[in-house]
């Protein structure tokens, strides 16, 4: 498949360690991960203070914590984290979660 089209059914990989990402796209201006999750693993809480972070549930649901607030993300809703505002994802399900996440600007762009 081309750098421009991805099937995220088949680029989803998990792995039994913890929270697996998987690069679709980056660039200096943004990035655009998968992220598998198994059952009860997550991304711990932290804030980016220049990029706003975009989740988008695929497949599972996980709970994502914006701020203070948490809330269940299912297939097809979408959350989203400003910059300077503490986020993380838990997949406290018996199912295995998929998300779209989408960062902009990059904040660690190797190139």
């Amino acid at each position: 498949m081309s750098q421009c089209f991805h099937d995220t059914r088949s680029t989803a990989k998990y792995a039994p360690q913890k929270m697996n990402k998987v690069n679709l796209f980056e660039s200096p201006r943004m990035f655009c991960d998968l992220y598998c999750l198994e059952p009860g693993q997550r991304q711990s809480d932290h804030a980016h203070d220049n990029s706003d972070k975009i989740y988008h549930g695929l497949t599972g649901t996980c709970h994502v914590r914006i701020g203070d607030e948490t809330k269940p993300l299912e297939p097809g809703q979408v959350a989203v984290a400003p910059a300077g505002v503490v986020h993380g994802v838990h997949n406290d399900s018996a199912e295995r979660a998929t998300l779209l996440v989408v960062m902009a600007p990059h904040p660690d762009f190797k190139g």
